[in-house]
């Protein structure tokens, strides 16, 4: 591994922490980061050698407390700082003398606030040791395989009931990264993920991203085996030019999905109080990332429903859409929104037709089904149908990617065919997706199933449909680029969910 990488695999896999400003005070966030390690490491998860740093406790939570970092015994690779803003030069300078390799400040008040002259002072003295450093202003580094777990919002709360509640959960292994320049995203964004069921490889909120920048994090998750899909929240973009040509060298192995906020000026102005972003015009930014391939979401929705595709199927080679349905009015929904978004619907092949004719002439199907694309079983669909349907559309050279509008009100439709789906897509290189409308119990628990054995789910026609342009456009690009083969030929279908615990 190239030292660029190694100093940046240093905030992920330490072999020793130092939390500066660790605390026995349980409403401080020195608390809580010293607390997840301390926790961790008990547990055994964090492996690293773990030093709280405070001059006013000779110890915390079991673990002996130093009064500075000089104090320390032996190498520390990371430190966490979350003291006031005027003390981080101080505590720079300590950590250039004992060659710490990484640093994750959480403390805020630098130029988010225009402090920009601390910042800078802050990241000189950082530069003079060859310290990279995650911050200021930030929740750092969530990675559950090693333990390192710096976000200092408690993972439950307490209701004034007494009864204790998942707040701030944390993820278990997936395939998606979620970096972000928002901590207060970023950590919504792994509750929704945990609650949809959707794993985290690594988490990385950033902050002023006064040194590591999204282009750094970007360079490191294309190496990183564990990632298949990277979610990025940005303000603005650090170093353009370097951030177009690492980009392009990611997405042409991993999707790339980002949701840039600041697009109005009024938004712009309130990302310059936030994080000190600098504003640029959108254009500009639609530009870079069209180049660089790089899929830009426009709302948080879309973010999250085109980084669930991707992780979970492989891209479409071309823009023609098959759609299976139980439902006509679904249906032709579905058809609506494709068009919409430039992909076409168009009948299959002579073959194809013959396939679904002999099977309305052995009664597997009913007659008044129609099966020209889409393809509606109707209201008297059975399991068997479903699934004898999708092998034959998956067999068409025509189509390049099915959307299943399986709704489940139909009474002759129980649960197997989700298996027996999921069974045939396994057996093709082309994505499905699938469309449930509902919220009650068996909407609930099909949506559920089918993202646990790797077929996204949706609960509207057109989240489905938007999910399948996100395939077809990286499939698309991909393309182009001369890097769809590759692709797909290293494509496995490993989920990027939560796997279920033990």
């Amino acid at each position: 591994m190239e030292e660029a990488l190694q100093k940046m695999d240093a905030f992920f896999n330490p072999h020793s922490i130092a939390v500066i400003g660790a605390t026995k005070k349980t409403d401080k966030a020195g608390n809580v980061i010293f607390k997840n390690l301390a926790i961790n490491k008990q547990r055994g998860v964090l492996k690293a050698e773990l030093y709280p740093v405070n001059p006013g406790e000779d110890s915390i939570l079991g673990f002996k407390c130093y009064k500075t970092l000089s104090n320390v015994p032996g190498e520390v690779d990371l430190i966490v700082v979350i003291v006031p803003a005027k003390i981080v030069p101080s505590v720079m300078e300590e950590a250039v003398n004992k060659k710490v390799k990484t640093a994750i400040i959480i403390t805020a008040g630098f130029k988010e606030v225009g402090n920009k002259e601390l910042e800078d002072q802050v990241i000189a003295i950082a530069a003079k040791g060859g310290i990279r450093v995650l911050g200021p202003n930030c929740l750092g580094v969530y990675y559950s395989k090693t333990g390192i777990d710096t976000l200092f919002l408690p993972e439950t709360k307490t209701l004034t009931t007494g009864e204790d509640v998942v707040a701030t959960p944390r993820p278990l292994p997936g395939g998606i990264a979620m970096v972000t320049q928002s901590g207060a995203f970023g950590v919504a964004a792994l509750d929704y993920l945990t609650g949809r069921q959707m794993g985290v490889s690594k988490f990385v909120s950033f902050g002023n991203k006064s040194d590591v920048s999204e282009s750094d994090i970007l360079n490191y998750l294309l190496y990183d085996k564990e990632t298949k899909v990277i979610l990025v929240y940005l303000e603005d973009v650090k170093h353009g030019r370097d951030f177009i040509k690492i980009a392009k060298k990611v997405t042409l192995k991993k999707p790339v999905v980002v949701i840039k906020s600041g697009r109005s000026s009024a938004g712009a102005r309130a990302a310059a109080s936030h994080t000190g972003a600098i504003a640029g015009s959108d254009k500009i930014y639609d530009a870079a990332f069209e180049q660089s391939g790089v899929i830009r979401a426009h709302s948080m929705e879309d973010f999250f429903d085109i980084g669930k595709a991707l992780a979970m199927q492989p891209p479409a080679v071309g823009k023609n859409i098959g759609i299976l349905t139980d439902a006509g009015g679904p249906g032709v929904m579905t058809v609506d929104e494709l068009e919409t978004l430039g992909l076409t619907v168009d009948h299959f092949t002579a073959e194809t037709e013959a396939k679904f004719e002999e099977l309305k002439k052995k009664g597997a199907i009913l007659q008044i089904a129609a099966t020209h694309n889409p393809v509606d079983l109707t209201g008297s669909v059975t399991d068997e149908q479903f699934v004898t349907s999708a092998d034959i559309m998956f067999q068409d050279p025509n189509i390049h990617g099915i959307i299943l509008l399986g709704l489940h009100h139909m009474p002759g439709l129980r649960e197997k065919y989700i298996d027996g789906i999921v069974e045939v897509a396994k057996k093709y290189q082309k994505p499905i997706v699938m469309c449930d409308i509902g919220e009650t119990e068996m909407a609930l628990y099909t949506r559920s199933r089918f993202d646990r054995l790797c077929v996204p789910s949706f609960g509207s026609p057109e989240d489905a449909a938007c999910a399948m342009a996100s395939l077809v456009n990286y499939g698309q690009y991909l393309k182009r680029n001369g890097a769809v083969e590759d692709y797909i030929a290293n494509y496995k279908k490993t989920c990027s969910i939560a796997k279920p615990k033990k």
